[in-house]
């Protein structure tokens, strides 16, 4: 039997934080292993108790869900925490800042229950969470702010011609299906080649393949 997933919830309203350790903890395959009310605590229960995912609000106390984020799974981080932000806010701007602070993932409070548990275990077993339409569309408008390295590194990627045009799909916002559709091959195939990817360039997810994209000038 394979162990839990832990996941660690962080909300500075009571109400909706009971709510999400109710719906987290009555799962068979996740295990709530503590709970928070402000971003400065987030960061320390994670550093302490290691879970495999955080579920983290953007606004709280202390210290923002961001900059909680940042600290937990941003650049030069060394042992990165799982982070998946849930907020009532559905704003571009949220989403870019989230996951340019390292989260795998962005989800609303307003979800309904099975898609959140559906977006923990995504982001526990290493994918990014992440709608293709919302990639497109925050993609479109921020792209130009990861402005790519002048180092010459875009030769240097240790990858295959398969695998770059695979990458710069992935940086274009499209599902492994619509990969798939687009190369004419299967998406068990198309997989292959994302676990390929992410372990030839030492990335976590498939955002952090889109920002590698952009910074490399794979993708424009």
């Amino acid at each position: 039997m394979s162990a839990s997933t832990r996941v660690l919830v962080c909300d500075d309203q009571m109400l909706i934080r009971t709510g999400l350790v109710t719906i987290i903890g009555a799962q068979p395959d996740l295990d709530v292993v503590g709970e928070c009310g402000d971003g400065r605590a987030a960061v320390d229960l994670a550093r302490r108790l290691r879970p495999d995912v955080v579920v983290m609000d953007v606004r709280m106390p202390v210290l923002d869900g961001i900059e909680a984020t940042r600290l937990l799974a941003g650049a030069g981080v060394e042992n990165p925490v799982k982070v998946l932000v849930v907020t009532t806010f559905n704003l571009d701007e949220y989403v870019y800042e989230a996951l340019r602070a390292g989260a795998s993932g962005f989800l609303l409070k307003d979800a309904p229950p099975d898609q959140l548990l559906h977006g923990i275990r995504t982001v526990a077993a290493g994918a990014a969470l992440l709608d293709p339409d919302v990639t497109r569309r925050l993609v479109g408008r921020y792209a130009a702010r990861i402005r790519p390295l002048d180092d010459g590194s875009a030769a240097e990627a240790p990858l295959t011609p398969r695998e770059l045009e695979v990458l710069r799909l992935i940086a274009d916002g499209l599902s492994n299906g619509e990969i798939a559709g687009s190369l004419q091959i299967s998406q068990e195939t198309v997989k292959t080649f994302v676990s390929r990817i992410l372990a030839k360039l030492g990335l976590r997810d498939r955002v952090q393949a889109v920002i590698y994209a952009y910074r490399r000038g794979l993708a424009s």
